[in-house]
């Protein structure tokens, strides 16, 4: 943190919490706005519906648990 930041901070820190909580959130929204949950989870079921599908028509590449398990150990043990 810059010692302009952290000057910043300190002086905030001493404001009442009302204050605090509107600078908390205008410093929120200064940021890239997130993507909405159900935007987020349409994909996800998007995604798990196109690996579904894969699986099924058999162009998916699948290995065994005890092959994928062993590559990990081998991976953790260099």
């Amino acid at each position: 943190m810059t010692s302009r930041a952290r000057q910043i901070l300190e002086e905030a820190l001493t404001l009442p919490e009302e204050e605090r909580l509107f600078l908390v959130e205008a410093l929120k929204e200064s940021f890239e706005p997130v993507e909405p949950q159900e935007e987020v989870d349409a994909a996800w079921r998007d995604e798990i519906n196109r690996r579904l599908k894969s699986i099924e028509d058999g162009t998916a590449v699948l290995h065994e648990w005890q092959d994928v398990k062993r590559e990990l150990l081998d991976l953790v043990k260099k």
